[in-house]
């Protein structure tokens, strides 16, 4: 599991995230959803360690940006950034080495596979396609199997078959215990797999939604994130 105490994040004068608060749990699916300029993807890469912060996160009981952190966790950012000059298969050795992985290469060719980059195996990162390269992210930060998975807009540029491979993991990955955050503004990619949503605007929480029968709010996610997001635009 993780959690995120109070982060604020602030550009000079401009706050991008202002005291979020959550936590996902293990075996736990929290979907980030809002406009773009939500603040979205700052909460992630705060999380992800790659941002200052006020505040604190923890993963698994250790400090976000500690190595013990990094070992437990996968990020799949926004805009996938592979190395030009490696070949698809020499990334996922990189990985592998990087983690100290044993036995790694087996399920590296199954996740290749699985995303249908496996006749892609020798080819540069520079000779991808955008949608290749979100797909070799992914691979790369599966493969040391986390306990933590952030996803920043992950189906973007995916063709229809690694959008439904991806949605397969995402319930796998629930279902062997990991906790997972997908940030989205696509309503429709999120289906009905996650167990709870964070509705953001202008970096804060307006709104969190359960998926589960204790909730008894009459309205559907759908209808909250319209009601809240267009009020906010109204209001402006």
């Amino acid at each position: 599991m993780f959690n995120v105490y109070n982060v604020t994040k602030k550009y000079g004068r401009f706050i991008a995230n202002n005291k979020i608060s959550f936590s996902v749990e293990d075996g736990q699916i929290a979907i980030l959803l809002g406009p773009n300029g939500a603040g979205k993807s700052t909460i992630i890469k705060c999380i992800a360690g790659l941002l200052r912060f006020e505040g604190d996160i923890d993963i698994c009981e250790h400090k976000n940006k500690t190595i013990e952190a990094k070992r437990l966790l996968g990020y799949i950012p926004e805009m996938p950034a592979v190395y030009d000059l490696l070949t698809v298969g020499e990334h996922l050795e990189f990985i592998g080495r990087a983690y100290e992985l044993d036995n790694w290469q087996n399920y590296g060719d199954e996740l290749l596979t699985r995303f249908e980059l496996m006749d892609k195996k020798n080819k540069l990162g520079k000779e991808l396609s955008k949608g290749m390269q979100q797909k070799l992210s992914i691979c790369c930060a599966i493969l040391h199997k986390p306990r933590v998975i952030i996803f920043d807009e992950p189906m973007v540029g995916l063709d229809p078959h690694a959008i439904k491979e991806l949605k397969k993991m995402f319930v796998e990955l629930k279902n062997e215990g990991a906790s997972v955050l997908i940030s989205t503004h696509m309503l429709d990619s999120v289906e009905d797999y996650w167990d709870v949503a964070h509705i953001m605007v202008n970096g804060s929480f307006e709104a969190t939604k359960y998926n589960n029968s204790e909730d008894k709010s009459d309205k559907t996610l759908e209808q909250l994130f319209f009601e809240i997001t267009e009020k906010k635009c109204d209001d402006q």
